[in-house]
């Protein structure tokens, strides 16, 4: 479930800017820092963080520290990915799960990277009846008008982790290889920088520096232990039900998987990839029911797209629109998007019938919205 952006112009490619000679200058994070030395922030990750926000946030952690701020890391949601996994398992990295009962008095401000909180709305909102003000965003996303922090950059690059790495390059944090965590941080943001350009893919001449910049520390066998990760049964399950399921219109594959664990939530995207590099497809869309223990239930949904025309961003939010806050169900970024829409009242209920006529209603609106966006007629 990704960020909400504002739709942008679909035929915008990424603004490039070369990245600065290590040294150069001080990056304007800095002062933010300064000013708020000696303090205890949070970070706050996306829902269903994914390697460029940890990595992003496990630089912020180690930057933090050279002005004595202690930082603590949070999140909604599950890290459910192989690779996630043991990302978060190699870099020895504590994260904390949010849940109402989370003490958060003693923050004084908080942090947002590689998103602008509209995926961790129950978060903002604890955070401001707690006293902790938003201090800083560091994303990738089109930019959003949910918080207003002292400090934000906001750019579109490749990964949260390329800016981050922009940051150590203007010597916020000197890297010496020969420290533990200064080698496993570089090696998370190149990881980081990897997955969200799709492998390098769409990565821009910014991220490709960055990439140049950190392998002089990374460990290799660390970065090949994090990306040869095997997919799980229950991930493998979910690309054969959405191969099995999906209908495929001018050029779209649309599959809905019915209901999906919670601890299962990242085998949708893997679902979308995986549909995207069939034949004569340019589009993916994959959406399923989100289930967890509270009964709580979410549809959520991932787009792929090689399309260089379409913007995930400008087209799921013309799907999905708004909710009654004003924010809308989906957005996204340069050839990948999501979206989460609450179940709300109709959630829970474990009769047979019941989760069946529920989830057809939800499939059925769904391909409506995407057909009537498309310009195709239901048959």
């Amino acid at each position: 479930m990704k960020e909400d952006t504002k739709a942008g112009n679909s035929t915008n490619r990424q603004q490039t800017r070369e990245l600065p000679v290590a040294g150069t200058e001080r990056p304007k994070i800095a002062e933010t820092l300064d000013a708020h030395r000696g303090e205890h922030h949070v970070i706050v990750l996306q829902d269903f963080p994914d390697p460029d926000a940890i990595s992003s946030a496990y630089a912020h952690k180690l930057i933090s520290a050279k002005f004595d701020i202690d930082v603590d890391i949070i999140y909604t949601g599950r890290i459910s990915h192989q690779q996630n996994i043991a990302l978060v398992r190699l870099l020895g990295i504590e994260l904390t799960h949010f849940d109402e009962d989370l003490d958060l008095s003693g923050y004084n401000g908080s942090i947002f990277v590689d998103g602008q909180g509209t995926t961790s709305e129950e978060i903002v909102q604890a955070l401001a009846a707690a006293g902790a003000p938003p201090l800083i965003i560091v994303d990738h996303h089109e930019k959003q008008d949910r918080l207003e922090p002292e400090f934000s950059d906001i750019r579109r690059t490749g990964a949260a982790a390329t800016i981050y790495t922009e940051y150590l390059m203007q010597g916020l944090l000197e890297l010496n290889k020969s420290r533990r965590e200064h080698s496993l941080a570089a090696t998370a943001l190149i990881h980081g920088i990897m997955t969200d350009t799709n492998g390098f893919i769409q990565a821009g001449p910014e991220d490709f520096q960055a990439v140049a910049f950190l392998s002089q520390y990374r460990d290799a066998d660390v970065l090949t232990q994090i990306v040869t990760q095997s997919r799980s049964k229950q991930v493998m399950e979910i690309i054969r039900q959405a191969l099995g399921g999906r209908i495929i219109v001018e050029s779209f594959s649309i599959a809905g998987i019915g209901y999906v664990r919670s601890e299962d939530r990242d085998a949708i995207p893997q679902a979308a990839d995986f549909l995207l590099t069939e034949e004569n497809v340019h589009t993916a869309i994959v959406y399923g029911i989100l289930t967890g223990d509270d009964q709580r239930e979410l549809l959520i949904g991932s787009l792929r797209t090689s399309k260089l025309t379409l913007d995930p961003d400008g087209f799921l939010k013309e799907v999905f629109g708004k909710d009654e806050l004003d924010h809308y169900f989906g957005g996204g970024k340069m050839l990948a998007g999501g979206f989460g829409i609450p179940v709300g009242f109709l959630s829970g209920g474990n009769v047979e019938d019941y989760r069946d006529l529920k989830w057809q209603v939800y499939d059925q609106q769904v391909k409506q919205k995407i057909f009537a966006k498309i310009g195709i007629e239901p048959d």
